[in-house]
Order: C-alpha cells, then sequence, then structure tokens
C-alpha cells in the first residue's frame, strides 16, 4: 500500500492511497484461503474446496471486504503516522473510470482512492486572569412565596354548581357542548361534548372563552373565533371559525383556605414546612437562571479571547442542525423570515455565524477539559441516567433498557455533565462578582422574549 499526501491546505488533508494489482490479488487469495475452512459446498469434502472455485463463487463479495479492509488499515496509517486528530470520519474518493475500478475489483489493476480529511485546529490557552464575570443572586421574597401559594390553592380548588339562572363570570367554569364551521362546513376536531372551559384560563383559541362571559345554563351562542397562525393544525391556522355552542352547566370555584390541612394535601405536615418547599423551589429556578446567565456571560468572554480556523465540515453540521430547528419553528409557528423583519439571506448569514460560535467554544472547553484532566465518572452517567428517566412517567424501565443496550445513547449522558465541570473549572479562574437582583432583573431577557412571541403570534 502506497500512501502519498497530496493536498495540506488549513485544516484540510488529502491522500492518495495505491494498492498494486499484486498485493490486490495476495490480499484476495488470503481471504478466500482463510474461506476454504469454513465453506460448506457440495462435491467437495471440508477445507478441499480449490481456490480458484471459491474465487468464483465468492471472488467479488470477498473482494469488497478486503477493500474495505484496506480503506480502514489507509485511514489508520494516515492518522497515525501523520499524528492527526480528525474533526469528523474520512471521505473516500475512488478515482479513475468504472472499467478502471472493475479491473481492479478483479485484481488485474491497481486500486486508486483518495482519502481526504478534515483536522482539528491546535491553539494555545489564552490567559484569562483579566476576565471577570458577574453573578446574579436573586432571594425569593415572601411575596413570591405567598402568589406560588395562590396558585397552588387556584389550582387545586372545587367547582360547584351556581344554580339554575345564574350567569358564568371570569374564573367560572362552564361545561358546553359546541360545533365548529367553518365557511358553514363542520372540520375535523371541531366538535366536542361535555367540555369544560374555565374563564379565564386562556386555555381555548383567543375570544372564545371572552364571548361566554355571561351565558347561562341551557342557553346557546355562536361565538365567532381567528385561530392563531401558529396554531398546531395548518389546516385550520389563520382561518375564522364559528362555534354553535350551547351551555350545560355553570360552575363558580369554592374557597381555598391556605393553612396546615391545605399542605397536607400536599404531603407536608404544616404550612411552614410547605411554605419552607415552595420557597426552595422558586430558589432553584432562579439559581438556574443565574447559572445560565453567569454561564453565557463565560462563554462570550471565552469568544472574544479565542479565535482560529474552524473546520467547515463540524461548521457546515453545525449549521445544518440550527437551520433545520430554524425552518421548523417558522414552519410550526406559520411566519416567514420577512415576518421576522429580515431576509433568508441575512437569517443564513447570522445563523452560519451562531454555528461557528458553537464549534469554537466546544472545541475551547474540550482542550480545557483535556489540559486539565477533567472527567466524568460512572456515578454521575447513572445520576443523569435517573433524571432522563424520571422525564418519561410510565415508561420508566423502557427508557433505563433503552440506554443500558446503547453505549453511545449513554456516553452522550457525558458531554453536558463534562462541559458544566470544565465551566466550574474556568469559574473558578476568574474573577466572579455577585451581584444581588430581584426576580424581574434576572428573567428580564426571558420575559420581554416571550412578550414579543406572543405579541407576534
Amino acid at each position: 500500500m502506497q500512501v502519498t499526501e497530496t493536498r495540506s491546505e488549513g485544516l484540510r488533508r488529502e491522500f492518495k492511497v495505491t494498492l498494486p494489482a499484486t498485493e490486490l490479488e495476495q490480499r484476495l487469495t488470503s481471504e478466500l484461503s482463510t474461506l476454504k475452512d469454513r465453506v460448506r459446498i457440495n462435491g467437495f469434502r471440508p477445507g478441499k474446496v480449490p481456490i480458484a472455485h471459491l474465487r468464483r463463487l465468492y471472488g467479488r463479495s470477498v473482494m469488497a471486504d478486503v477493500v474495505q479492509n484496506a480503506v480502514n488499515e489507509a485511514n489508520r496509517k494516515i492518522v497515525e503516522e501523520n499524528n492527526l486528530k480528525l474533526a469528523l470520519e474520512p471521505k473516500i474518493d475512488m478515482t479513475g473510470d468504472q472499467a478502471e475500478v472493475e479491473k481492479a475489483l478483479d485484481a488485474k489493476g491497481d486500486l486508486d482512492f483518495t482519502v481526504a480529511v478534515e483536522v482539528l485546529p491546535t491553539f494555545d490557552l489564552v490567559d484569562l486572569s483579566d476576565v471577570s464575570v458577574k453573578k446574579l443572586v436573586a432571594p425569593v421574597t415572601d411575596q413570591e412565596v405567598d402568589e406560588a401559594l395562590q396558585r397552588m390553592a387556584a389550582q387545586n380548588r372545587s367547582f360547584s354548581s351556581k344554580g339554575e339562572g345564574a350567569e358564568a363570570a371570569q374564573g367560572d367554569r362552564v361545561v358546553v357542548d359546541f360545533i365548529g364551521r367553518i365557511g358553514g362546513e363542520a372540520f375535523q376536531g371541531g366538535t366536542a361534548s361535555d367540555i369544560t372551559v374555565e374563564l379565564g384560563s386562556g386555555s381555548f383559541i383567543p375570544g372564545f372563552e371572552e364571548q361566554l362571559v355571561g351565558i347561562k345554563a341551557g342557553e346557546s351562542r355562536t361565538i365567532t373565533v381567528t385561530f392563531p397562525q401558529n396554531y398546531g393544525s395548518a389546516e385550520l391556522a389563520g382561518k375564522e371559525a364559528e362555534f354553535e355552542v350551547t351551555a350545560k352547566e355553570v360552575q363558580a370555584p369554592g374557597e381555598v383556605t391556605i393553612d396546615d390541612e391545605f399542605a397536607k394535601g400536599f404531603g407536608m405536615e404544616s404550612l411552614e414546612k410547605l411554605r419552607d418547599g415552595v420557597r426552595a423551589a422558586i430558589q432553584r429556578d432562579f439559581d438556574a437562571q443565574a447559572r445560565r446567565k453567569l454561564k453565557k456571560e463565560l462563554l462570550d468572554a471565552l469568544d472574544a479571547k479565542y479565535s482560529f480556523d474552524l473546520p467547515q465540515g463540524l461548521v457546515d453540521q453545525e449549521f445544518a442542525a440550527v437551520w433545520s430547528q430554524v425552518e421548523a419553528d417558522l414552519k410550526s409557528n406559520g411566519r416567514t423570515f420577512a415576518d421576522e423583519g429580515t431576509t433568508e439571506e441575512e437569517a443564513r448569514a447570522e445563523y452560519r455565524r451562531i454555528a461557528e460560535r458553537r464549534v469554537r467554544l466546544g472545541l475551547v472547553l474540550a482542550q480545557v477539559g483535556s489540559s486539565a484532566d477533567i472527567k466524568v465518572t460512572d456515578e454521575e452517567v447513572d445520576r443523569a441516567l435517573i433524571e432522563r428517566v424520571r422525564q418519561y412517567p410510565g415508561q420508566e424501565r423502557q427508557v433505563w433498557e433503552y440506554f443500558q443496550k446503547n453505549p453511545a445513547a449513554k456516553a452522550e449522558l457525558r458531554a453536558p455533565i463534562l462541559e458544566e465541570k470544565t465551566v466550574d473549572h474556568l469559574l473558578e479562574r476568574i474573577n466572579v462578582v455577585e451581584e444581588q437582583t430581584s426576580r424581574e432583573e434576572l428573567f428580564r431577557d426571558e420575559d420581554e422574549t416571550k412578550a414579543a412571541e406572543n405579541a407576534a403570534a
């Protein structure tokens, strides 16, 4: 086997590999000799089948294995002898026309192919002593705990009939039957019976609940609404529909007293214990948001510190994943790039930059983790697996067995753990300044994004 480097540009390398016909013949004969002792062919004793006969029967299929083994061997040889760290799997291209390839497969001509690889960039880790990031600290207030308890009480309150002739008000429930029509024609999924509508919950199409305010049991109304542009069903999105609604019962919410008895309904021995649990849960949410912001600020600092050539294959792969999600989101929301105030060309350029940033930061974190010898233990992976299993109630056993039977899937759990440990390692080596803030400030960016999305919908 002859291997010659034919290209070296940036992170790209290309090698020409040649297997002379004589070597192909030797490899094929060796494989057939091994096969001779394993096959059973009528008319021949075990191990006595002539090589020429085996070649007629199995020559092409065995040669396919010979070629694949040669390709694998060439890849290993290229990587080991040139001390390369590959970004992606090598790309193999058979050279020559079909006639030349056919001759090689019959071991009557040389086999030529190229191996194109893209290597990981080499770069030095930079000094981060001048980097300073802000860690937001948001204590949970008594008011926030009270509001959470009020929401819990509202979600767990009972409802009872308001009686004959009573009108439905905001906060009441109305049990209804309805038939929905578009253009006078009933549509699939638009008819239902004994549906409970809680007025003011925002659970139904915008405008539906509001038009039920004041309805009485036994009363029928025709309600006109427009399905949102981002409605789940493309056939209904953006269309105006009429619903013929008949109220069967109007129910009023009962009073819920937030006391020790209320707390026992949640498995707590007292209201004080419930308040402590609620406070701790809210604090975990605050801390998780603060961590996300702290990590983003750190990654922004790293992105500003590093500049090196990127493996375009990795960037292309990352961009494809990002772009696929962008297109899926636009389609599900019934929106276009024009609705987002941009063009497809501008969006592609922006998301290409995002893909490049992700690849760059991924390589930096990987080198930091390797240099610091950061490891992920089996116990940490098992804990992550348990958390993943808990996300699928009722399917715990199937999910657990899937990961146990698929080492690659289980290995994927290591990546985010390693990333978080590497982030912790970096945070210990830079200046982290704590700053007190409120819930509103902590979640301001997310709240503004949600408000914009709701307004656009």
